[in-house]
C-alpha cells in the first residue's frame, strides 16, 4: 500500500532520464530532465518532501537504478509494461506524460510490479540467454548451408544430419565455381564457430551449476525426464524465486494457460497466452516431449536422482509417470501431438514448481 508523501515516475533511456514528481498532500507536480545515474537520481528525490516512492518501467537499461535507490533507502517499483493500465482515447506519448502516469499510478497502487533480480542471479541469467542465444544462431547457420547444398543439388544420405560423420562428409565437399565455393566455406565456418560458442557455454553452465546458489534446485529437477542440467539451470535463474508461485498460477507465469474470452453463457477458449517468460517456457515445451515415450528409469537418470534427496527422488518419480500417463490420455482423446505437448508442459511446470520449493 502507498504510504509515501511523493510518488516519482522516472521514464528511463540510456543517457537521460525524465522524472515527475507529485505531491500527494499539496497535488504539485515537479518535473526535472536527469542524467542517468543512481547520483543525479538521488540528489532530485532529496528536493522533493519525504518520504519518497519511485517507479519506472523495465527495459533495456536494466535494474541497477532500482538496486542503487533500494540501496539508499527508497522504495522503488519496476513496473510490468505489458501490465500498465492507460486511457484508450489517450493518443498523445512523451516522456513527461509517461513519468507523470508513473507517478499516477504508483500513487494509487496500480502497477504490477517485476521483481528485481538479484546480482547474481542476472550473471547466471545472463550466461543461461547467452546459451540460448549461440542455439537460436546455429540453427539458423545450419538452415543457410543445409539449404545451400540443396539448391545446387547436394544432398546427405549417410544417415542423421549434423552428427561427426555428416561434418566429415561435408568437410570433403567441393564446387566449381568459386562463387559457390566462398559462400559454402562461409557458411560452415559460421557454423562451426557457433557450435564451438554452444560447446564453450555448455562446460560453463555446467561447471556453474554445479557450484551455485541454485545447485540444489538444478539437482531436484533433474529428477523429471526432460529436464537435464543445461534446462534445470535455465528454468532455475530464469524464475528465481519459485515460492512467489504456486502449482495453480506458474503455468499462467509462463504463458502456458489458453486465452479466453467469455460472455454471458459462452465460453470462448484459444490459443495459449504466451505471457511471460519466453526463454522457460520453451525449455519446459521441449522438455515435455520427453515424457511421450514409456517411462522406463535408465542408468542416466538413476545417476540424477543419485545427486537428489530421497524425497525428489520419488517425487521426481512421480511425476514422469503422472506425465506419460498425460500424454496417452491426450493422444487417446484424438488430441494434436503439438497440443498435447502444451498441455504436458503446462502440468510439467507445476512439477517443477513442486521440486523446487521442496525441502529434502
Amino acid at each position: 500500500m502507498f504510504s509515501e508523501r511523493t510518488s516519482v515516475g522516472l521514464d528511463v533511456h540510456a543517457r537521460s532520464i525524465v522524472a515527475c514528481g507529485l505531491d500527494t498532500v499539496t497535488g504539485l507536480v515537479v518535473r526535472r530532465r536527469l542524467v542517468c545515474s543512481v547520483e543525479a537520481v538521488l540528489d532530485w528525490l532529496r528536493e522533493l518532501p519525504a518520504p519518497v516512492a519511485v517507479a519506472y518501467e523495465a527495459g533495456p537499461t536494466g535494474f541497477g537504478l532500482a538496486r542503487g535507490l533500494t540501496a539508499a533507502g527508497v522504495r522503488c517499483v519496476v513496473a510490468a509494461p505489458s501490465k500498465l493500465q492507460r486511457p484508450a482515447a489517450d493518443r498523445i506519448k512523451t516522456d513527461a506524460r509517461d513519468a507523470l502516469h508513473l507517478a499516477r499510478l504508483l500513487r494509487m497502487d496500480q502497477i504490477v510490479q517485476v521483481r528485481v533480480p538479484g546480482v547474481e542471479q542476472e550473471a547466471a541469467r545472463d550466461l543461461a540467454r547467452a546459451r540460448e542465444d549461440v542455439r537460436g544462431d546455429l540453427m539458423r547457420c545450419r538452415h543457410r548451408l543445409s539449404k545451400l547444398l540443396l539448391r545446387h543439388g547436394v544432398v546427405y544420405t549417410g544417415g542423421r544430419a549434423w552428427t561427426g560423420a555428416h561434418q566429415t562428409w561435408l568437410r570433403a565437399q567441393h564446387f566449381i565455381q568459386r562463387g559457390i565455393q566462398l559462400a559454402f566455406d562461409a557458411d560452415l565456418e559460421a557454423m562451426l564457430l557457433c557450435l564451438d560458442r554452444r560447446d564453450r557455454l555448455d562446460r560453463a553452465i555446467t561447471e556453474m551449476a554445479a557450484d551455485c546458489q541454485y545447485t540444489a534446485v538444478v539437482r531436484r529437477l533433474g529428477c523429471l525426464r526432460g529436464v537435464a542440467t543445461l534446462t534445470a539451470f535455465g528454468l532455475a535463474v530464469e524464475l528465481g524465486d519459485w515460492h512467489r508461485f504456486t502449482g495453480a498460477t506458474i503455468g499462467a507465469y509462463l504463458g502456458l494457460v489458453p486465452t479466453e474470452s467469455s460472455s454471458g453463457a459462452q465460453r470462448r477458449q484459444g490459443s495459449i497466452t504466451k505471457a511471460g517468460n519466453t526463454h522457460a517456457r520453451r525449455l519446459l515445451v521441449e522438455a515435455a516431449w520427453h515424457h511421450r515415450r514409456p517411462y522406463h528409469p535408465g542408468q542416466t537418470m538413476r545417476a540424477r536422482w543419485a545427486q537428489a534427496g530421497p524425497a525428489a527422488k520419488a517425487r521426481g518419480h512421480a511425476g514422469n509417470h503422472r506425465l506419460h500417463q498425460r500424454w496417452l490420455g491426450l493422444i487417446d482423446r484424438k488430441k494434436r501431438p503439438v497440443i498435447a505437448n502444451v498441455a504436458v508442459a503446462r502440468e510439467l511446470a507445476g512439477w517443477c514448481w513442486s521440486l523446487a520449493i521442496l525441502d529434502d
